[in-house]
């Protein structure tokens, strides 16, 4: 599994973590400006009850039979009072007080505009030629209590407003990303043998380059594919006349030999004639394993067709393969032709190399296991590693042209298929088998050849 994340997941979770940083932000903005202008509104506050209770107090001292003396000031009812206040003269002599008025939060004499104490804000204010001072206090912790009030009222929204936001730019990305989704599918999705160029109308313009180099990557890559099974299509195919009127010329003068001698030479000639057809004919076979016609679009039985290649090798070696498949159908996106030569060429190289003393093992399972086994030498790991490339051999003097895996692993890779190759066999102490899983076919279309 990839741990890239998508690019759709990073904008969502960036846009929203940077959503929520600008409304937390916005949020603290928004509360200092707010207790800024509730600080403003309640200083005001304090100033205008100053100035409008002055003038009362004033009255009700200077009409007072005795000058002397504190005075609290009657409450018409019991209630919470946010604001209360002292009148005092110029030493500090309480002559009128709130109902809930603490004198102590006062300094000792009174002073005029604003100060603040650890608890209260206070303000002052004077009259009668400054002999009689009014000071109106409020506590601090009524504005904090508002500060913190009005800071919960602006955020209580964000518990609404981030799950949304969330939803609105996963659906706006999700949208925007559409048609970038659709070209990976698209290219996801096409088989091994797909080199057509991918669909761009739609993509958003920055990724539009990005498809236009894909294309052009395909379109040269389908050149050099075309141009190189072309040549060996056309080299074998264009040997095998030749190849054919040369055999049989050889042959036909080999019946008119008499000197044993030249019969001979002429004998070995025809031997490599045969090789040469043989190696045309492997190529041939190679192009069309190399071809990308590995798979058909619809599901095919392969057990008659496993049945009939293995019938076609027992008149050149009578009893010696031993075949075994299920008595039910083995369906498989595995081309019939590509299967026929992937089974020719595995159980033609188990009978070349196997040992001849030995049988060939043709095994079909129930869940479309295909092994072809076959007794002999052990062949080394760092040879059983390169078989499967072209005209790679292992140490042996049967004649072949190296080519009989190599065929039998374009056709599986082509199909996304994996073979196996083991030595010694499997349940055995010698021998080399091939296994393969037909079922597999299509299921992970394997890169071009």
């Amino acid at each position: 599994m990839s741990r890239n994340s998508s690019l759709q997941k990073r904008l969502g979770i960036g846009l929203t973590l940077g959503a929520t940083v600008l409304w937390l932000l916005g949020v603290a903005a928004s509360g200092l400006v707010a207790q800024h202008e509730m600080n403003e509104v309640f200083d005001s506050a304090l100033e205008e009850t100053a100035q409008r209770i002055l003038p009362l107090a004033v009255t009700d001292i200077l009409n007072r039979e005795s000058n002397t003396g504190n005075r609290t000031a009657p409450a018409l009812k019991e209630h919470d009072e946010y604001l209360t206040y002292v009148v005092r003269d110029r030493q500090g002599n309480l002559l009128l007080q709130s109902h809930d008025a603490d004198p102590g939060i006062f300094a000792a004499l009174p002073r005029e505009g604003f100060t603040n104490t650890s608890t209260h804000r206070i303000y002052g204010a004077s009259a009668v030629s400054d002999t009689l001072y009014i000071e109106v206090a409020e506590p601090l912790a009524h504005r904090r209590e508002a500060a913190l009030e009005a800071g919960i009222a602006l955020l209580v929204p964000l518990f609404v407003l981030i799950p949304v936001s969330l939803f609105g730019i996963w659906w706006v990305v999700r949208l925007s990303l559409r048609p970038v989704i659709e070209f990976q599918h698209s290219i996801e999705a096409r088989g091994a043998s797909d080199l057509s160029p991918v669909n761009k109308d739609r993509l958003p313009e920055e990724f539009e380059p990005t498809a236009v180099a894909v294309n052009r990557l395909l379109e040269r890559l389908n050149r050099a594919l075309d141009a190189e099974r072309s040549f060996t299509a056309n080299s074998a195919h264009e040997l095998r006349t030749p190849l054919a009127t040369a055999l049989a010329k050889v042959q036909r003068l080999k019946t008119q030999l008499e000197d044993q001698h030249l019969k001979k030479n002429v004998v070995e000639v025809e031997q490599a004639l045969r090789g040469l057809s043989t190696l045309s004919g492997k190529l041939l076979e190679l192009a069309k394993a190399e071809g990308g016609g590995a798979l058909s679009q619809q599901p095919h039985d392969l057990v008659p067709i496993l049945a009939m290649i293995s019938r076609d090798f027992e008149p050149l070696a009578p009893g010696r393969i031993r075949l075994t498949v299920p008595d039910h159908k083995v369906n498989s996106l595995l081309d019939p032709d590509a299967f026929a030569i992937l089974a020719r060429n595995l159980i033609e190289n188990a009978m070349k190399h196997g040992s001849v003393q030995q049988p060939v093992d043709v095994i079909m399972t129930d869940d479309g296991r295909m092994r072809v086994c076959n007794g002999g030498d052990i062949v080394p790991p760092d040879q059983l590693a390169v078989l499967r490339n072209r005209f790679s051999r292992h140490d042996t003097r049967a004649a072949g042209s190296g080519l009989g895996l190599a065929i039998a692993d374009a056709i599986a890779s082509g199909a996304g298929m994996t073979l196996h190759l083991r030595s010694p066999a499997t349940g055995r102490a010698d021998g080399f088998e091939v296994e393969l899983n037909v079922t597999d076919a299509g299921r992970n279309p394997g890169p071009c050849t």
